[in-house]
């Protein structure tokens, strides 16, 4: 049975296709497209899941969407009438919109399925799964387990925002929801809309921004806007809030207890607003521990299965890992939305179709999340060719060398191999890599190639057999999930000086042996690389280490800040000439800036919107 799952028209459209339980092909809308969290029906990553598949949409069995639009207005609707008249302004705008878009969303699409595949009666191979429904079949059906306790949070699908469930087998069972407006995600994201980030988008630059400062408001918000009890279930106080009816996410009552409005973005971030980043990062990660213990105590699973949105805070998730609380936890790359069409594929097989589970190997079933399209070395070489690249072609091992030898002398590379990544990481298909050991590599990244905020910190990919050897952590974390402790020595010492630093002056601290992927709170962000899952990232880390001592190197997203993942050579090379990046390697194409031709130079930064 082939099942395409599909999510889309909030943000982060997707698709996937699963044939009998095995996930063949999993890719978002915006890397096609080259429009950030692109919100369209996905016809682009449809075609591309097709085409990895080597099957055309009418031989699609059914098409799986990720949540139930109707149930969603149907909340809409209750919270206007529950508030009324507050939120009239919201409500005259967003109901016309949905009357006309959403309401029967089933209807449009059935016709957007349609114009793709005429000869197929749609109505009756298309199903419907719930939003948390999605994000926990996600979860649980790829993860390693025979059995695991689920934990889903995110902003809110329909009417959830947070679920927990138990999943044994090929059965997933909910046992207990929270329901909107109480949402662990919808507060954290009033806090990115509060410290001047864009919500949706900007949840993991607050994270990245909480080590700066001190949880010193962490009281007040349990005080005043979350009542937190210990089995980690929680209501927040909604006069504080205006997302339920309001078009911003806090309101005046807000301001007055946090002591002033909201930071205009892009304005110089204070102390006060990395204070206010410690602070709902420190709730958030109370919230998530006592989720985890409840859910333990409730279902006694040995194992924990995450996704959701809030799934992606890896500090959070790295704290239920270090206080042992279960055996091992799965976090799926994908957490977010573009997760719940992989999801809702698998919900539609598993518990719709009643499809049987394979039986578990110890390994997880999303092939290191490299689920994408990939390009023949021909190809490669045709597309380079017409963007007007020059390249050398070498063999596995030259270029293997080659990049090594270029990332022990600080050159920073543009990595472009095989499969492209499913999710919000880069994980060393479609990568910026670094030296870790040169304490410049974060800012030249930050601000010559990303072209993004100087205090956000960068993840370091480490060979998983030595992972213990660099970080406080011995277990596998393939998605960059995880946060961890640099070992302490690996750690270097403070002078008097240095200690007495605060805000973002630390980040000129060199806190360890590899300061490049070391955060102000000696923290990293570790993505452990496996030879066999990741046989040529793995080769090149090894030779790195061959040559450093080290093996670790730097791994971020390629791309420039407001600009989705790369997804083909062209898109490669354009971000190669638009950025300071040193070394380009395609396939086996290495293309180094110098031998470029100049006038190919371009500044495209411009054309994405800031995220």
């Amino acid at each position: 049975m082939r099942i395409l799952g599909l999510s889309a028209l909030y943000h982060d459209s997707a698709a996937a296709l699963v044939e009998d339980g095995r996930i063949v092909a999993a890719v978002q809308e915006e890397r096609f497209s080259r429009k950030k969290h692109d919100a369209r029906m996905p016809k682009l990553a449809i075609a591309s899941c097709l085409e990895i598949g080597r099957i055309g949409l009418k031989d699609i069995d059914l098409v799986a969407f990720y949540e139930k639009p109707f149930v969603k207005f149907e909340r809409l609707l209750e919270t206007y009438a529950a508030l009324a008249p507050r939120g009239f302004t919201s409500f005259r705008r967003a109901v016309p919109l949905w009357i006309k878009e959403k309401l029967f969303q089933k209807d449009a699409l059935i016709r957007e399925l349609k114009a793709l595949e005429p000869s197929v009666n749609w109505a009756d191979r298309l199903v419907f799964s719930e939003h948390h429904a999605s994000h926990a079949a996600s979860a649980f059906f790829p993860s390693p387990f025979e059995e695991a306790a689920v934990l889903t949070m995110d902003g809110v699908g329909e009417w959830t925002t947070t679920s927990l469930a138990h999943g044994q087998g090929s059965n997933l069972e909910i046992r207990r929801e929270i329901h909107f407006p109480h949402s662990i995600g919808l507060l954290y994201s009033a806090f990115t809309y509060y410290t001047g980030f864009k919500v949706n988008s900007g949840e993991y630059k607050v994270m990245g921004l909480a080590p700066y400062g001190t949880p010193r408001f962490a009281q007040t918000i349990l005080d005043h806007l979350i009542d937190l009890k210990p089995d980690g279930s929680f209501r927040l106080d909604q006069s504080y809030f205006n997302y339920s009816t309001g078009l911003t996410m806090t309101n005046a009552r807000f301001d007055a207890l946090f002591g002033g409005p909201p930071r205009n973005a892009e304005s110089p971030l204070t102390q006060r607003d990395m204070d206010l980043a410690a602070s709902i990062q420190a709730v958030t990660e109370e919230v998530v521990m006592r989720l985890a213990r409840s859910i333990r105590t409730e279902t006694g699973a040995r194992n924990l299965c995450l996704a959701g949105g809030v799934a992606l805070n890896c500090v959070a998730n790295g704290k239920i890992a270090a206080a042992k609380l279960y055996d091992r936890i799965w976090i799926q790359p994908a957490a977010g939305d573009a997760g719940g069409a992989l999801g809702a594929a698998l919900a539609a097989y598993h518990l719709q179709a009643g499809g049987a589970r394979a039986p578990r190997t110890g390994r997880d079933d999303m092939q290191a999340a490299l689920l994408g399209n990939a390009y023949e070395q021909a190809d490669i070489e045709a597309r380079l060719t017409a963007a007007g690249a020059r390249f050398t072609t070498l063999s596995d091992d030259d270029l293997i060398a080659r990049t090594a030898d270029a990332l022990a002398g600080n050159a920073a590379v543009g990595w472009f191999q095989g499969r492209m990544e499913f999710g919000p990481r880069a994980l060393g298909a479609r990568s910026i890599l670094g030296n870790p050991m040169s304490p410049d590599t974060q800012r030249t990244l930050n601000l010559k190639v990303k072209f993004r905020e100087s205090f956000r910190p960068f993840a370091p990919a480490v060979l998983r057999e030595n992972v213990a050897d660099w970080f406080e952590l011995d277990e596998d974390s393939p998605y960059m999930l995880l946060v961890a402790g640099v070992r302490e020595d690996k750690r270097l010492p403070h002078s008097a000086e240095d200690s007495s630093k605060e805000g973002l002056d630390l980040l000129n601290v060199p806190r360890s042996r590899i300061p490049a992927v070391t955060h102000v709170d000696y923290s990293a962000r570790v993505q452990t690389v496996d030879a066999n899952t990741h046989p040529r990232f793995h080769a090149l880390i090894r030779a790195f280490a061959d040559r450093t001592g080290v093996p670790v190197v730097v791994n971020t997203s390629f791309n420039v800040r407001g600009e989705p993942i790369v997804c083909t050579p062209e898109d490669a090379f354009r971000c190669f000439m638009a950025t300071d990046l040193d070394v380009l390697a395609v396939g086996n194409c290495l293309l180094e800036k110098g031998q470029q031709d100049p006038a190919l130079k371009t500044d495209y930064k411009s054309a994405f919107e800031p995220d």
